[in-house]
């Protein structure tokens, strides 16, 4: 049961960044937009590395491969997210401050499901690659 659900966490966290990562290819200038309103600097450069890590950890995470590694990276792309996107604290016109909260404590949990993630990297679950 325990190498089910690791598993199963990994492959959803792995989802929980593809599918986005998608669909900013789709949506492309409204999330440009979004970042411009959000002052978030050079978002020409950061949507498509985001883009990418985002699709490429996601496959990532669900294939079990580098698992710890690419926890970690998105521990970090989680937190900058967090903090420059999901800004509450601020006011911006015609959008919702308590969404804002939501997405900012939501991605909270998601930062603890990948630190836990991070430590299992040696745990019996089903992978499509093995390391190390």
């Amino acid at each position: 049961m325990d190498r089910t659900a690791i598993t199963l966490g990994r492959i959803l966290l792995g989802l929980y960044f593809l599918v986005p990562g998608i669909t900013k290819i789709t949506g492309y200038q409204a999330m440009l937009d979004y970042m411009a309103l959000h002052g978030i600097p050079m978002p020409e450069l950061l949507l498509p590395l985001t883009t990418v890590l985002q699709i490429a950890g996601g496959l990532f995470l669900i294939a079990g491969f580098r698992i710890k590694e690419t926890a970690y990276m998105f521990v970090g792309m989680t937190l900058l997210i967090n903090f420059g996107m999901h800004d509450f604290w601020n006011t911006y016109v015609e959008h919702d401050q308590k969404h804002e909260l939501q997405n900012f404590i939501k991605n909270l949990g998601i930062l603890a499901g990948l630190l836990v993630l991070s430590a299992s990297q040696h745990a019996t679950q089903w992978r499509l690659f093995q390391h190390r």
